[in-house]
């Protein structure tokens, strides 16, 4: 602790020795944004105290606004917010990862393309380290991008991504993406989107799948793999079968190790009382969560 105090003071006093050297006008002569603010000297970078932000670079993956096939690097963050504390613990270490960029919009066309169905033709597919389903590279056009793979997609296979809403049901194949008012009742799917034309956030996981259950006025009624129901309009999209990696909940991890491969550390080996959280509660299930704003009826007196 003598230490620890000896070397605050010591840095203090570095910091307050004296004006700091002006900067050169040629380096930095305009805003800079990749700056932290008015501490930009490498010595307010170190932070000195523990309550002050450390200097954290920008996440390069999450901020990329041109889409790439390419894998792009990641920096990991321990479980760390920006300001340099642990937020959720259990986090650190592990393989080194580089993110894949995921289309979850299946209707998304080419600039100039006309809205109509297309085709795309499955080249790969392959393991992503940052989801638990499996990926498949799709061509189509003059274009690639990655999707997540379904069931029994293989490379070679052809998908086919339609925006019409007919009649008449259709008869889709595994890995098309239909409007949930083209599809048959009771047909299974997946990368389902609560809003048209929003992408894919539900039913996203290895093995997951979820059943259209009826269409009223315009509306489809899901069940999500939680036995939640789910209504959306029938406008949003959703891919037909089951999310690829059926068995990843069968996996054996066999020893402690391939958890800090995989970037989990281990918890604190102290013991804890279990208390009423511990044991098995049987619930109602939740009322049917909606998308649709519908018009209220007003009762007549």
């Amino acid at each position: 602790m003598a230490a620890l105090g000896l070397c605050r003071a010591f840095g203090a006093l570095l910091l307050s020795a004296g004006p700091r050297r002006a900067r050169p006008p040629a380096l930095l002569s305009g805003p800079q944004p990749w700056l932290p603010g008015p501490l930009s000297a490498p010595a307010a970078c170190r932070g000195l105290s523990g309550s002050a932000p450390r200097c954290t670079t920008d996440p390069l993956w999450k901020c990329r606004t041109k889409y790439t096939v390419r894998p792009v690097g990641m920096k990991k963050t321990g479980g760390r917010d920006h300001t340099g504390r642990v937020r959720v613990r259990g986090i650190g270490g592990g393989h080194k990862r580089r993110y894949r960029m995921i289309d979850f919009q299946r209707l998304r066309y080419e600039e100039g393309a006309p809205a109509e169905p297309f085709t795309e033709k499955v080249i790969s597919v392959r393991y992503d380290p940052c989801r638990s389903a499996d990926i498949a590279l799709v061509a189509g056009g003059n274009r690639k991008r990655w999707i997540i793979a379904t069931e029994n997609m293989q490379p070679g296979s052809t998908i086919t991504n339609s925006p019409l809403i007919s009649r008449m049901a259709v008869s889709a194949s595994e890995g098309d993406a239909y409007p949930l008012g083209a599809l048959p009742v009771g047909t299974l799917i997946c990368n389902l989107e609560s809003h048209p034309g929003k992408g894919a956030q539900y039913i996203r996981a290895a093995g997951t799948c979820g059943v259209l259950l009826r269409k009223v006025n315009g509306t489809a009624i899901v069940q999500l793999p939680s036995k939640r129901h789910m209504q959306v309009l029938e406008t949003c999209v959703a891919t037909v079968g089951r999310v690829s990696n059926v068995d990843h909940n069968k996996r054996v991890i066999g020893k402690a190790g391939r958890n800090r491969w995989l970037g989990k550390r281990p918890h604190t080996g102290l013991w804890h009382r279990k208390g009423g959280w511990a044991g098995r509660k049987i619930k109602p299930l939740p009322p049917m969560k909606s998308y649709v704003n519908l018009p209220r009826v007003k009762a007549v007196e």
